[in-house]
């Protein structure tokens, strides 16, 4: 049966159903749908995060000055969400540790950092070994920023909220049904779902995560840009190491490029402790198992050596860290070894289940560098958000609100009420400290 919208938003993970969220009370008269291929929100890459809600201190202020804004204020805004919602929320702030002397020189830009995106004196504090041996005597390092402006949540269920509201404010969310087509004609975008489904909308919001290039490349947008996907996998620790540190635990990325390479010891909100990720290539956004990664292996294959993610795949660095990567996965002593660097008294032996595994997908550019921002993009009465990483779910709800007002500045959306009340939120005040 053909369904007909005014606005048609792709992918139900935090950033889409957020947009959804907002577009619910800027735009009452409109028809807005949300389309997510699996059976519900936030089943991917929204939900099996750290669920960590990071201070904005690992990102340039000035390369990445939205991402950092977005961060800094989503931080308050999921603060107060989830005590309105009587939703997980503890602040129970991170430590990044540096393991040697050029380590201690990045935590002393990321303490700049951290100051410059809007932190104060008392959400930073950079300690010497003896100092945070008084604090947290397990550590062994050269120095710690102690950040503590950070908490931890879960994401999957602030975003089944955020989908709650937004349906109670008449959003469709249409489950199960995967993009397998999208034309545009006679000025409406038409939309067909898992091969037989029809749809239409006026405009389109592609919120795809994983999938956002290839929705894109659909549209005829993004055509010199392609992605990687790596899987992100974790060890769950043994219930006698529960207390060993009372904070989640990061350390500096050892190569720059690659700033997703850093092992951690997180602490989640559930008193579950996990050690990892490392970063398996795989050839899908849903690469989880053998049988998806066989399915796609080809066609992703044929993609990257007819792209610029050609000079990745047969650069030197990378060959080597991918093979690292590999090896970490098959050798649980391999990954969980990176973690004893700085918590040594952690025993390999004793992990014996897998934690939550996620996957990353960064967008590449046509020679062949990874693209370190995000990627907003217009074209035809539609929106591409590409390249949506990390802090993505910190900010997910700000950067939202920025994108629904980016929607309608550049005439895309005509946002019926500017100044409307979003739940705990007046929308322009959001807007006004995103775009300060």
């Amino acid at each position: 049966m053909n369904q007909n919208f005014d606005i048609v938003i792709v992918g139900g993970g935090i950033l889409g159903t957020s947009i959804a969220y907002f577009l619910s009370f800027l735009n009452t008269s409109k028809k807005i749908g949300v389309i997510e291929q699996a059976h519900k929100v936030a089943f991917h890459t929204s939900g099996r995060n750290t669920g960590k809600v990071h201070a904005p201190y690992l990102y340039d202020p000035n390369k990445k000055k939205l991402f950092a804004k977005s961060a800094f204020q989503g931080y308050e805004m999921w603060k107060q969400y989830a005590e309105l919602k009587n939703l997980p929320f503890k602040e129970d702030g991170v430590i990044e540790v540096a393991l040697d002397q050029q380590g201690v020189k990045i935590l002393e830009k990321y303490e700049k950092w951290g100051k410059d995106n809007g932190l104060d004196q008392k959400d930073l504090e950079l300690l010497g070994k003896s100092d945070l041996k008084k604090i947290e005597p397990e550590i062994e390092c050269e120095a710690a920023l102690y950040v503590h402006r950070d908490a931890s949540t879960d994401y999957s269920i602030l975003t089944k909220s955020i989908m709650s509201d937004s349906t109670k404010n008449n959003i469709k969310f249409i489950l199960n049904k995967k993009v397998t087509e999208i034309i545009n004609k006679n000025g409406f975008w038409h939309i067909t779902l898992n091969h037989n489904q029809k749809i239409s909308a006026k405009v389109l919001i592609n919120a795809a995560g994983g999938e956002s290039i290839d929705i894109a490349h659909q549209v005829g947008v993004a055509e010199n840009f392609t992605d990687v996907h790596f899987r992100g996998e974790y060890w769950q620790a043994p219930k006698e190491y529960l207390k060993i540190t009372k904070t989640s635990i990061y350390s500096v990325p050892e190569v720059p490029e690659y700033p997703f390479l850093d092992p951690h010891w997180i602490i989640r909100v559930d008193g579950r402790c996990e050690v990892g990720p490392n970063a398996v290539p795989v050839f899908s956004p849903y690469g989880y198992n053998k049988t998806e990664n066989i399915k796609e292996f080809i066609p992703k294959i044929l993609e990257m050596i007819g792209s610029g993610a050609r000079k990745t795949i047969f650069d030197k660095q990378f060959q080597e860290l991918a093979i690292n990567e590999i090896k970490s996965s098959m050798s649980k002593t391999t990954m969980i070894d990176r973690v004893r660097r700085f918590l040594p008294k952690i025993n390999p032996e004793k992990f014996k289940t897998k934690g939550t595994a996620g996957i990353r997908s960064s967008v590449i550019d046509q020679n062949g560098k990874f693209v370190p921002d995000v990627i907003l993009l217009d074209h035809k009465a539609s929106f591409h958000i590409l390249n949506y990483n990390s802090p993505g779910a910190t900010g997910a709800l700000p950067f939202s609100a920025y994108v629904v007002n980016q929607l309608n500045e550049k005439g895309i959306i005509q946002n019926e009420n500017a100044d409307s009340k979003c739940g705990p939120w007046k929308f322009s005040e959001i807007i006004e400290k995103i775009k300060d």
